[in-house]
């Protein structure tokens, strides 16, 4: 303990100072114990072992020294004896909170009963300068706790839980699609033109070319598209993606995401596939298929419905999307204050109407039967030209995925292209690009092929966390 009235800080340099001194690496590279994982030392009592981890906890009493030593695999009680370790006793003087040891020793139980090692021998791995927070208090301020990251990490074993799982939720979906015939692909990060999604692409320069790229907003759907055409059948990518977007309790500006694509199916082949992969993953995950998300109970296991886009907003508000122009959207969405831009085309009205009402669904439901103006890259209804072959799942009131028949007619998507292109000219940012090259591609010929895409959103809902929460390392403003 320091009662020198040296700050804290101060006092650990001082100790490094006096290591350093001793002739001893405070920050050795090499092992002098052959290490064994915590969970895997745990022998016959007498049996020898070796540990190396991080002190959590140090409790001085005269000749002995009791602490809490932890690797990611668990923690134990290490038993300090001055009788064992004669004057490299005194050393631990030197030793604070946060520091990395090797230790060897006999594994034994102390007249309290607990499992420790006595330790025989010990070596300096790392001297800490900071002191760790509390382990009682951690980190309490978001700001914080963001920032600092690996401290709260160290601190809390429910959170290094939740991104254990979260590489379960990853690895099960890609264990699924390659189950069923899917060969995972790359596609480029950097693109000529941001293509895929309705959404605002962040912009890189090539200094090499001397041209601006784009950060990809999907998951290479136009590339795996080319894909199709090439031949390949069943496609997928798990990856980032970048939308310079605001910030919610749902939204990212860089996030992972998964889309797949598969020729000679349609979407509601793709339904199906989606609905078995969810329960799988979701089962894989986190052990069941009821979850509390945002206040709703979801069961997942229950044959999940479908609801039409047209119905779904008649029923909800009265407004029949079919026979109102745009004036009677804004006026609608006026009503209902939500924001709107000037320039903002029918497709996108429909669009702000129905995201005001979809909290209220609870799902899980797909959501079928949307209107061409809201789906520039999917297939119309043979019947109903106006709608397309499109699907959304939605779940606690949130869309967790998007599926088409992929549009394959090239004259049909390049007006589409047009009239988006029209859009990002009046400055519509989230607009989609015309990809001149696609189009150019879709000439060759793509068979028909679905295509779906899912986001980490859907892990963070599962969890029933924010998705700030569900990243390790959230994006943070700098420290000035």
């Amino acid at each position: 303990m320091n009662t020198t009235g040296i700050s804290v800080i101060e006092d650990r340099l001082n100790k490094l100072k006096a290591i350093v001194d001793m002739g001893i690496d405070p920050y050795p590279s090499i092992l002098k114990f052959k290490r064994e994982e915590i969970k895997k030392s745990l022998k016959s009592f007498g049996d020898k072992t070796s540990v190396a981890g991080r002190l959590m906890s140090l409790r001085s009493h005269g000749n002995v020294v009791f602490a809490d030593i932890v690797d990611e695999s668990g923690k134990i009680q290490l038993f300090f004896q001055k009788k064992n370790l004669r004057e490299n006793f005194k050393f631990l003087k030197l030793i604070d909170q946060g520091d990395f040891l090797s230790v060897i020793g006999k594994v034994i139980k102390t007249v309290a009963g607990e499992i420790s090692i006595d330790v025989e021998d010990f070596q300096l791995l790392t001297k800490t300068l900071n002191p760790l927070p509390s382990t009682w208090f951690g980190l309490k301020d978001e700001e914080d706790r963001y920032r600092k990251r690996y401290l709260d990490l160290l601190l809390n074993e429910d959170l290094k839980d939740l991104f254990r799982k979260k590489a379960v939720f990853w690895q099960s979906m890609r264990e699924f699609l390659v189950k069923k015939g899917f060969l995972e692909v790359e596609t480029p990060v950097l693109e000529n033109t941001a293509g895929g999604a309705d959404a605002n692409p962040f912009v890189a320069h090539h200094n090499a070319l001397d041209i601006d790229l784009y950060l990809r907003i999907s998951m290479g759907e136009l590339w795996q598209k080319r894909l199709m055409v090439a031949g390949f059948e069943k496609t997928f990518e798990i990856g980032r993606q970048f939308r310079n977007e605001g910030i919610s309790r749902e939204h990212l500006q860089d996030y992972s995401q998964m889309e797949f694509y598969w020729a000679y199916a349609n979407y509601e082949d793709s339904m199906k596939l989606v609905e078995e992969m969810f329960k799988y993953v979701a089962k894989e995950t986190f052990g069941k298929l009821t979850f509390k998300i945002n206040g709703n109970s979801v069961n997942l296991e229950k044959p999940w419905e479908k609801i039409d886009y047209t119905e779904t907003i008649l029923n909800k508000t009265g407004v029949d999307i079919g026979k109102v122009n745009s004036q009677e959207l804004k006026d609608e969405l006026i009503k209902r204050k939500i924001k709107f831009e000037k320039n903002d085309d029918s497709g996108r009205l429909i669009d702000l109407l129905w995201k005001s009402i979809r909290k209220e669904i609870v799902g899980p439901v797909f959501l079928v039967g949307h209107p061409v103006e809201v789906s520039p890259l999917a297939k119309r209804m043979k019947d109903s030209p106006r709608f397309v072959e499109r699907y959304q799942v939605i779940l606690a009131g949130s869309e967790m995925g998007n599926g088409y028949s992929e549009l394959n007619d090239p004259i049909d998507q390049e007006e589409r292209f047009k009239k988006q292109q029209e859009l990002r000219d009046k400055g519509d940012e989230d607009a989609q690009m015309h990809d001149y090259d696609f189009v150019e591609a879709l000439k060759y010929g793509m068979p028909p092929v679905t295509g779906f895409g899912v986001s980490e959103r859907l892990f963070s809902f599962l969890a029933d966390k924010p998705i700030r929460e569900a990243v390790l390392f959230p994006l943070l403003r700098p420290v000035k």
